[in-house]
């Protein structure tokens, strides 16, 4: 039987199943990032998204570069990940072997496995995902490794999804407020939220009743914080009526309240600023950090 859990850290080998990319690069950013900071080497299988994997990163203020330099992050090129996945059993059970061991031999606390496995499903010889799956479970049993297989409904078919999912013994789930596939919005503590994706004329009314009933609960505890926050490191669009909308909301707020957008993106920003976010009193912009710690674009 499967049981779902909210974070990995007692975990040696999930599956995720993603209900949107927004959700896909998050999970994957949180786990990635837990390894680093664990002293662990993470390993991502590339099938061509790290991008999106290493820009979700870089909004969560992780130092990618260095990381990659040093080897602590270690992104597998699409061409390997397709030939190490399409390789006989045994050999892709030397390869993790090898990986975690020589990871270990260099001090490292242990290894993180994830990334995109669909490769995996045009396997020659018969070879089935799930037996594939089964050289993660056994490694992940005997040497210091923790495993996130990712089977988003976009690149793998609803029967295999629900095989691996009655395969695994643990499924990671991560909630939201909100999610359309567009924009994700999940909360990140008492009056905060963020926001990731795209905010168009499908999900605007959404951003607005989020504000309102994140200020009324404010307003009805005396221990609720007075600033409403909104981290939006993750927003890539922004469109007029939306940035609109949060200078009117904004305008609305109690001389007691203010709405905090953090995090902003250039484009974001020069949206808002073009419709009037600097002369609402009770808003307060902050744009990204000037230093990108992953040392890239924004």
């Amino acid at each position: 039987m499967t049981r779902t859990v909210e974070d990995l850290r007692s975990v040696g080998h999930a599956c995720a199943i993603p209900v949107s990319d927004e959700q896909l690069w998050e999970m994957t950013s949180e786990f990635v990032a837990a390894g680093l900071s664990r002293g662990e080497q993470v390993v991502y299988f590339d099938d061509g998204t790290s991008a999106h994997v290493l820009e979700r990163l870089r909004d969560d203020a992780v130092a990618v570069r260095p990381a990659i330099e040093d080897g602590s992050l270690a992104i597998v090129p699409p061409d390997a990940t397709r030939t190490a996945l399409r390789s006989p059993l045994p050999a892709v059970a030397e390869i993790v072997s090898a990986t975690v061991d020589g990871a270990v031999a260099q001090g490292y606390a242990g290894v993180r496995l994830t990334g995109q496995f669909n490769y995996a499903l045009q396997r020659a010889g018969g070879v089935s995902l799930a037996e594939y799956d089964t050289v993660f479970d056994d490694v992940s049993r005997e040497r210091p490794v923790r495993v996130l297989c990712l089977y988003d409904r976009r690149r793998f078919p609803e029967g295999a999804i629900d095989e691996m999912r009655a395969r695994h013994h643990t499924e990671l789930v991560v909630p939201a407020i909100y999610d359309d596939g567009l924009l994700r919005i999940t909360g990140v503590g008492p009056g905060a939220a963020r926001v990731a994706g795209e905010v168009d004329h499908s999900n605007r009314p959404r951003i607005r009743r989020l504000l309102e009933s994140a200020l009324d609960d404010a307003l009805r505890s005396h221990a609720a914080p007075t600033d409403i926050t909104l981290d939006l490191a993750s927003l890539r669009f922004l469109d007029v009526a939306g940035a609109i909308s949060l200078v009117h909301a904004a305008e609305e707020f109690p001389s007691s309240h203010r709405l905090v957008l953090t995090g902003v993106r250039p484009r974001v920003m020069r949206v808002l600023d073009r419709c009037g976010a600097p002369f609402a009193a009770q808003l307060v912009v902050r744009s990204r950090d000037d230093a990108d710690p992953a040392g890239g674009p924004a």
